[in-house]
């Protein structure tokens, strides 16, 4: 039911094109997975996604056990029923949530105390019930119960993290009981590469079905990220998916997969959505910008999403000073197109065993560090970057 194969390695290189076989339907990697922590991809149903090309997508375990509660849930037939969304599903254990949203939180080798920052209700998450509110939403995917640092961060404090994960590590895969689900361990260790190396070696032995990246993105520069993948990624089975957690500016796609990385996820796409961001083949546009109001362009002219052939950015402008959804709704749309749309051009690229070129031409370009037309608001690109983590407590 599980599996998960290489198809081609790009010569030269480390991308992979591969094929992720699940209960509900195949996936192929590299992908990048829409972020629903509570159960929605906000503002898009489940056949947008299907219609983006988007055959995988990401819940959060945390989120959905304090509302509407794993029990709730399950009595409805688990995720994909309650959702309706029919293809592949992978669940964040929480671990992330429960150290950047909880209002007081205590951690020991037992598991974390925390106060739910809904209610201010207490709660004890530990390995097992991470994998027992996991296996109640019925997820195709699972992670275990990680411990996250936020960088920078003593050296002595990321190592405590990440034996502590990879200890939980080992009670998640000893409390599992369903079958039909693949559980992924997850290496921490900040940003040192020998803690890394260290965590990758200990977890490997284990068996887990996958291995994610966690713990980066967190504040450190991307040159740093891309040094922990450089350790990291060489230490894990090539026969065994590897996934990067929270990570997802198309840049850090781009240079994930050619580290040989084979998922993704993040509030990106939807999150600067919400926000009036939109990624194009030019750069990327700020659509309250005022020059836009009589713009009869398209976002795009090189898109083909379901919104650049039929609306204006004038429109678009409109109703995002309005504050209507609708505005939001299709900023959404086309930015998850992007997203999609980068994906398959990277898996054609490996597939053709061009990635190289690809990767090359990308950065080239550099459209996707840009801004389309000089829209550049001051402090824009920390800006951008402080949106991306502040978000990640929902993100992961």
């Amino acid at each position: 039911m599980y599996g998960f194969s290489v198809r081609r390695t790009d010569a030269g290189g480390k991308a992979r094109l591969g094929m992720l076989t699940t209960a509900h339907g195949a996936v192929d990697t590299p992908a990048f997975m829409p972020v629903g922590s509570l159960g929605v991809v906000k503002g898009v149903e489940a056949e947008d996604l299907q219609a983006l090309g988007f055959q995988l997508i990401l819940n959060n375990a945390y989120h959905l056990y304090l509302r509407p509660g794993h029990q709730v849930v399950a009595a409805m037939g688990g995720l994909h029923a309650f959702t309706a969304w029919p293809g592949a599903l992978l669940t964040d254990s929480g671990g992330f949530q429960v150290f950047s949203l909880a209002k007081l939180c205590k951690i020991t080798d037992d598991g974390v105390t925390f106060q739910s920052h809904v209610d201010g209700s207490l709660h004890d998450m530990t390995p097992e019930l991470a994998i027992n509110i996991q296996e109640a939403l019925g997820a195709d995917l699972i992670m275990v119960l990680d411990e996250c640092v936020a960088l920078p961060v003593s050296r002595e404090k990321m190592r405590e993290a990440m034996l502590r994960t990879n200890a939980w590590a080992r009670r998640c895969q000893a409390a599992r009981r369903r079958t039909d689900q693949a559980l992924f361990g997850i290496v921490q260790g900040g940003d040192d590469p020998d803690l890394r190396v260290q965590a990758a070696r200990d977890l490997v032995p284990l068996g887990f079905d996958g291995y994610a990246v966690g713990g980066l993105s967190v504040g450190e520069e991307k040159s740093v990220m891309y040094a922990m993948l450089d350790a990291t990624v060489p230490e894990l089975p090539t026969e065994r998916p590897r996934y990067l957690m929270g990570v997802g500016m198309p840049e850090d796609l781009v240079e994930g997969v050619a580290r040989g990385v084979d998922l993704f996820d993040c509030v990106v796409p939807t999150r600067h959505g919400r926000t009036g961001w939109l990624f194009t083949s030019s750069g990327r546009v700020l659509i309250k910008r005022a020059r836009y109001a009589r713009d009869e362009r398209p976002i795009d002219p090189e898109c083909r999403c379901p919104v650049c052939p039929r609306y204006s950015r004038a429109y678009l402008h409109h109703l995002f000073l309005v504050k209507e959804m609708l505005g939001v709704r299709l900023n959404t749309l086309h930015n998850l197109y992007y997203f999609s749309e980068l994906m398959r051009r990277i898996r054609q690229a490996i597939a053709g065993g061009c990635f190289a070129d690809f990767r090359k031409e990308f950065h080239a370009r550099g459209a996707h560090t840009g801004f389309a037309e000089g829209d550049i608001p001051e402090g824009s690109e920390m800006r951008l970057a402080r949106m991306a983590s502040d978000e990640k407590g929902y993100a992961r």
